[in-house]
């Protein structure tokens, strides 16, 4: 298969470095999410600065900075699906990002995980094709190296309910079979989205570090697929309170370095 071809190459023939270079001042730490309605709302209560503009063919998408409690934060509205994520924070990389901070939503594949709550995964199954140009053939590839017990003590510091298990990250939704589903779900997964695995690979490639966390959606776990709030003018505070909660970690994180 010819995602199995993997070239630890560095050098492309096409680098996010052709397109940009190192931006001075850009924020070393990012935060980013996938909905716009959530984004537009943390943007609107901190004071912004656009930074940077990321085109690509059809979407012009601007890069902002924030300050909070002396620390500079960037802050990005990220792509749907792992190609195009995954492209936007390699270019990201080369402007001067050497941390992410993203969460977004994705959907349960076990019915007790309450709606809109905190997910941690632990490792991601790689059914989507970005994460092999960036990490060689496997199963699964670990997720939150070197972040996970921080994320889980910041949130048992802060008294937040959340749930740790296996994500399965795939291209697809559309072909989401119940027989694909039961094998995940017997694999360990506890949820699905489109984007972990590749963003994994991505920092195991650059050495960078990225913290990926979800809050629930959608349940899969039903004889009929329940779309509970995974449209994004659902439960907008909730989603707030998540965003803040990122920007915390990012200050928090920030401080501990």
């Amino acid at each position: 298969m010819l995602l199995y071809e993997f070239d630890a190459d560095p050098s492309a023939v096409i680098n996010p470095s052709d397109l940009v270079q190192p931006i001075e001042g850009f924020p070393e730490i990012m935060v980013s999410c996938f909905a716009k309605e959530t984004f537009d709302r943390l943007k609107e209560e901190h004071t912004t600065e656009i930074i940077e503009s990321i085109d690509f063919a059809n979407l012009k998408n601007p890069v902002y900075k924030i300050t909070l409690e002396g620390v500079d934060i960037g802050l990005v509205n990220a792509y749907v699906g792992a190609a195009g994520c995954v492209s936007m924070f390699d270019y990201l990389i080369a402007c001067g990002m050497k941390k992410l901070i993203i969460f977004g939503t994705c959907g349960v594949l076990d019915k007790h995980i309450e709606d809109a709550s905190i997910i941690v995964p632990t490792d991601a199954l790689r059914d989507e094709g970005a994460s092999f140009h960036y990490a060689p053939p496997s199963e699964e590839i670990e997720v939150n190296v070197g972040y996970f017990d921080s994320l889980i003590e910041y949130l048992n510091t802060h008294n937040v309910s959340h749930t740790i298990g296996k994500v399965w990250t795939t291209d697809a939704f559309y072909r989401e079979t119940r027989n694909k589903m039961q094998r995940r779900k017997d694999a360990g997964c506890i949820c699905v989205d489109m984007e972990c695995s590749a963003l994994a690979a991505l920092a195991q490639f650059r050495g960078i570090d990225i913290v990926h966390f979800f809050y629930s959606a959608d349940n899969l776990d039903t004889e009929c697929w329940d779309i509970r709030s995974l449209e994004n003018n659902e439960k907008l505070d909730e989603k707030h309170k998540i965003g803040e909660l990122a920007l915390g970690f990012a200050v928090h994180i920030a401080n501990d370095d």
